[in-house]
């Protein structure tokens, strides 16, 4: 009796694929995205296919493409840190991987001109931020500090404006709604700095120097609060000067409440840094909500 044979996969399933795709990542661009919506200050009623094929583009087309790219370029740090990944496990074989990439990001440009000049250039820069961030020669991530304000600014403040600008036809939102999302963006600096505690000895080991990996996991922790609350704190005072009293003082409730957990965060980063990313992280999103209501229609 012949021994039976197996043959190795030369494409990838589908889940495999979703997987590489990271659905979980999608919620904090589309959540942006929302944002945006919002501060526009034009009715949804009306609106609602151009704004679902907004919330397409923000999560499952460019958040998705950075993921997958990410991880192409990451797979020889990923046999280390996360071997069960898509492509070191070999379920996604060969360069397909970077094949997925590449026609994400087709797909993503092709829907964003669909949407206006300004989305699209949103999408251009925000897609380049996304090769920039994991591909080399640049390969930001290799410096937290570049890397995570490409992805600070690729998941919320492009998000931001994205999903205002496809509101109002495609035209540049006002100053107050780019204000906020600059200043949302440079907080969501700290933001995805939580997620790099989890993979000091890989980083280490690869030369990729992650703000764990160069500060030590206290001094980053230190740092990563700081950047988190400093542009919550401005933007307080824009809202105050701006006369949206009560929007300020949901902010403030939202910002003592992340002080809180921040110090129990800061007791043990590595250990707690997920742990901060689900319980703190809720309440920077709860206001940047609160601030886009602020904002809704707002002019200079």
């Amino acid at each position: 009796m012949q021994g039976m044979t197996t043959t190795a996969r030369t494409y990838p399933a589908p889940s495999a694929v979703l997987e590489l795709l990271k659905p979980v990542t999608w919620f904090p661009p589309m959540w942006a995205f929302g944002c945006g919506v919002v501060a526009s200050g034009v009715p949804l009623a009306g609106h609602w296919g151009i704004a679902f094929v907004g919330i397409l583009l923000a999560g499952p087309l460019v958040c998705a493409t950075s993921q997958a790219v990410n991880d192409w370029y990451d797979r020889e740090v990923d046999a280390i840190n996360e071997p069960d990944r898509p492509i070191p496990s070999g379920r996604i074989p060969g360069t397909w991987g970077f094949s997925i990439a590449v026609a994400w990001t087709g797909l993503s440009l092709l829907v964003a001109a669909s949407l206006g000049l300004w989305v699209f250039v949103a999408a251009i820069v925000g897609l380049a931020l996304a090769w920039a961030y994991s591909a080399p020669p640049l390969r930001l991530k290799r410096n937290g500090w570049w890397g995570n304000a490409a992805c600070g600014l690729c998941y919320e403040g492009l998000a931001w404006v994205t999903g205002a600008a496809v509101m109002i036809g495609g035209a540049l939102p006002p100053a107050p709604t780019l204000i906020l999302a600059l200043l949302y963006s440079a907080g969501a600096h700290g933001i995805m700095t939580l997620n790099d505690f989890k993979s000091v000895r890989g980083d280490l080991q690869m030369g990729i120097r992650s703000l764990p990996a160069m500060l030590g996991p206290e001094r980053a922790a230190r740092v990563a609060c700081w950047v988190m609350a400093v542009p919550q704190v401005v933007v307080i005072g824009l809202l105050l000067a701006w006369d949206r009293p009560i929007q300020a003082g949901i902010v403030i409730a939202f910002l003592i409440g992340q002080i809180v957990l921040m110090r129990r965060f800061l007791k043990a980063p590595t250990e707690r840094a997920i742990w901060y990313s689900g319980f703190g992280v809720p309440l920077y999103v709860f206001g940047m909500l609160a601030s886009a209501f602020a904002v809704r229609g707002m002019v200079p």
